[in-house]
């Protein structure tokens, strides 16, 4: 047979996932240095690609998301297929993988949320975040949910990148959400919202939240919205400020200084509503007969811990007030594949520099490779994904050269496209995709907005057998 990466052989690679890690994979892998000629096909169980550039980033982030524009470019490639409603563990196997494919790339992010496993976390008004970010983002899996927001005050635990923007959606005015892209269900009940009062908890100071100064700022910038931030909040403590004196961290000293500079503001009458953000708390009980009424919190202490890093501890100061709706973000993790490795305590596939591996710390499975939140836990930004992803593009490489692979007996599109169609999988091309985007813009350009989304599948589906009949 001839050589594996020669136009006769191309090495034949799946994608599962069709995030920004898994197009950063599809394009090192088109682009290798090696003269490899590798076919990449991606498989997505939504109809439309992009990920939580798509799903996740707020829609009043919209420079962010032209990174699709990169995205794109990748798939003009003519040795790129994409594979939209089409679900890994349902439509297509484990072992049809195998039988297609040389080697297997998961891409597919951290899809659920960590729990604070307290009293009452699971009334009605306790919600997690990303649930809400994907409502708001017009997800199809979440566009049935309702949220109350009914109530004046409003809490969301975490002061991280997801935490920031469920807060800043809550406290945007209604002129302000309908500029962007936010699903028009998600814009409709904003409308009704009576949340006036939006308090943001974290458990460590503010020199250790993990806001940008950016992310802080746009606070600031907010039409009907004023940060709130007490004296006992705005200054740090001794340990916080002993870390800000003796280290370099430009960051956390200038988002110090915001918060300083936020407490120092007078009281804007034109501004209704409050961001208050606290520190150095911890929720540790929601209360309430059957739905939240009461969030119960703890002041935390920072001590330096055996390995000299600042952690905080419950204190024996509790504090109780009134609220009708909480948002959790604090972390995220995988769900584990059918058929995959995975490993419950990270919520990551165990891996070895992106090799997949039979258990934690275990050996290697060939031809297997994961890039992204699910090879390393959800961190960094979009951008980080890409170093990433060209990692585990090398040892790819490295494997196919030494013809450490899977042996698949029909590597071919013909019979992965045969065997969809057997199953009766209506698989959606990329090209069916930029009919949905171009008719999407189209819509928004109508309103003055970015896009309107379509967010029913049914609906989707049903425009594109039309362009294609």
């Amino acid at each position: 047979m001839t050589n594996l990466g020669t136009a006769e052989n191309p090495l034949r690679v799946a994608v599962i996932g069709s995030g920004p890690s898994g197009f950063y994979a599809a394009d090192a892998l088109l682009k290798n240095k090696q003269d490899i000629v590798v076919e990449v096909d991606m498989f997505e169980r939504l109809i439309t690609p992009y990920g939580l550039v798509r799903g996740g980033v707020a829609p009043d982030h919209q420079k962010i998301k032209n990174v699709v524009k990169v995205y794109d470019k990748i798939a003009t490639n003519e040795r790129f297929r994409f594979y939209g409603n089409v679900e890994f563990g349902k439509d297509v196997l484990h072992e049809d993988m195998v039988k297609h494919y040389h080697q297997i790339v998961y891409a597919v992010g951290a899809q659920t949320d960590n729990r604070l496993d307290i009293p009452g976390e699971d009334l009605a008004g306790s919600h997690a975040a990303t649930e809400f970010v994907a409502w708001y983002n017009g997800h199809p899996d979440y566009r049935h949910l309702t949220f109350d927001l009914s109530s004046e005050t409003a809490v969301v635990i975490g002061n991280g990148n997801v935490a920031m923007d469920v807060t800043r959606i809550l406290a945007s005015s209604i002129e302000e959400l309908s500029r962007t892209d936010i699903a028009d269900y998600a814009l409709e009940a904003l409308k009704e919202s009576n949340i006036k009062r939006v308090v943001m908890l974290g458990r460590r100071g503010g020199a250790q939240a993990k806001f940008t100064n950016p992310e802080l700022k746009e606070f600031g910038n907010l039409e009907e919205a004023q940060v709130i931030v007490s004296e006992a909040d705005a200054f740090p403590d001794a340990l916080s400020q002993d870390y800000l004196d003796n280290n370099n961290d430009k960051t956390a000293t200038r988002n110090v200084e915001m918060l300083q500079e936020y407490h120092a503001l007078a009281r804007d009458p034109n501004k209704p509503k409050e961001i208050v953000m606290r520190f150095l708390v911890s929720p540790v009980e929601f209360m309430g007969n059957g739905s939240l009424e009461q969030v119960k919190i703890v002041k935390n202490e920072l001590y330096m811990s055996d390995r000299g890093g600042m952690r905080p501890r419950a204190t024996e100061e509790f504090e109780t007030f009134d609220a009708g709706v909480v948002f959790r973000s604090i972390g995220y993790r995988g769900v584990p594949l059918p058929g995959v490795p995975f490993f419950e305590r990270w919520g990551i596939i165990p891996n070895d520099e992106g090799r997949v591996t039979e258990t934690h710390e275990g050996d290697t499975l060939a031809g297997e490779y994961v890039v992204g939140w699910i090879k390393r836990g959800p961190s960094g930004i979009i951008g980080t994904n890409k170093p990433d992803s060209q990692a585990t593009v090398a040892k790819m490489l490295e494997d196919a050269a030494n013809s450490t692979t899977h042996t698949p007996v029909a590597p071919t599109r013909e019979a992965v496209e045969s065997l969809l169609n057997e199953r009766a999988v209506r698989f959606v091309t990329y090209d069916e995709w930029q009919h949905l985007d171009k008719l999407e813009t189209e819509r928004g350009e109508a309103l003055g907005r970015p896009r309107v989304k379509f967010t029913n599948p049914d609906e989707m589906l049903k425009l594109l057998d039309g362009i294609r009949a």
